[in-house]
């Protein structure tokens, strides 16, 4: 019997963290859900996510839920001359082959009715709706950019000494 070598065995594992890293249900993937943390009495918080539509045909997000909010809603942000404007979704587009971002300052969801204040380092459960795929179950973890998806974003700098 011939014994996997270092590599493969690395290669192994990679692929093995990589996909648990992704929540996935047919085509479609979630990946770095995370909410902001929330003060006593707050009764909504806000929530991000990136949905990867890994399949030849689109998708869309019908909505979403969990236990830790009565509902969650689809939301978007948009300039509207010189103010930004927030508006409750129907749906949102998941292309074929596209990865779509819920991030502050565009889509997102927002969670309504909060049960409990949102506290750094908690994981809750979140299903996700899609038209064509299903339900997608994933957690979101409470924090700041750093805690979800923008942990994976490189930092930029200005060529100085500070950093944001």
């Amino acid at each position: 019997m011939k014994l996997p070598t270092l590599r493969q065995g690395l290669l192994a594992a990679a692929l093995l963290l990589n996909s648990a890293a992704w929540a996935q249900s047919g085509t479609v993937q979630a990946r770095d859900a995370w909410a902001r943390p929330t003060v006593a009495g707050q009764p909504v918080g806000g929530a991000y996510i990136r949905l990867q539509n890994t399949g030849g045909a689109a998708d869309r997000l019908l909505g979403a839920s969990t236990a830790a909010a009565e509902r969650v809603e689809l939301h978007s942000m948009q300039m509207s001359g010189d103010v930004m404007r927030m508006r409750q979704v129907d749906a949102i587009d998941l292309p074929a082959g596209a990865t779509v971002d819920l991030a502050p300052g565009g889509l997102h969801l927002m969670l309504m009715g909060l049960k409990a204040p949102l506290r750094a380092g908690e994981r809750l459960p979140l299903v996700l709706r899609f038209e064509k795929s299903g339900e997608v179950k994933t957690e979101l973890v409470v924090g700041n950019r750093s805690t979800g998806a923008a942990a994976s974003m490189p930092e930029h700098t200005h060529g100085h000494d500070h950093k944001h």
